[in-house]
């Protein structure tokens, strides 16, 4: 349901907020979150240009959190690299459902937006309180 890309950015906003403040290099979030480097850089690369994290080059650079752990929503960080489509319309174009959707596709965007409710109820300070006894992207050290 969510794409790649969207899995591959919350695992590295989640691996940062585990190590914020502290800026982190690529490779070792790549490492950790078990991300391609070369998929990971154009993902931190979108994450930067919506102003999810910021990337620092050079000695003492490296890429954190542009926003609180406590600000950030998980919805955020879906919407900055693949947003959830909403189903507004009649997918097949039938002229006779228009804008109103037919019991199926007004049940699946209903399902959605429980998604985008749900994602933009949690912080990824929540995810990281949550008491679940198993720790976010595995027990490797970063």
């Amino acid at each position: 349901m969510l794409s790649q890309t969207v899995e591959y950015a919350l695992r590295a906003v989640v691996h940062l907020a585990m190590r914020a403040p502290e800026p982190q290099t690529t490779a070792a979030i790549a490492e950790v979150t078990q991300v391609p480097p070369a998929y990971l850089a154009k993902v931190l690369q979108g994450l930067k240009e919506k102003k999810i994290v910021h990337l620092q080059r050079g000695i003492g650079g490296g890429v954190s959190l542009a926003q609180s752990p406590e600000e950030l929503t998980i919805l955020d960080v879906v919407n900055a690299v693949d947003p959830i489509k909403r189903i507004n319309q009649c997918p097949l174009d039938l002229k006779s459902h228009g804008t109103r959707l037919c019991a199926l596709h007004f049940r699946m965007d209903k399902a959605l937006q429980s998604m985008e409710d749900a994602f933009r109820a949690t912080t990824l300070s929540d995810l990281l309180r949550d008491e679940n006894p198993s720790v976010p992207l595995c027990n490797k050290p970063g």
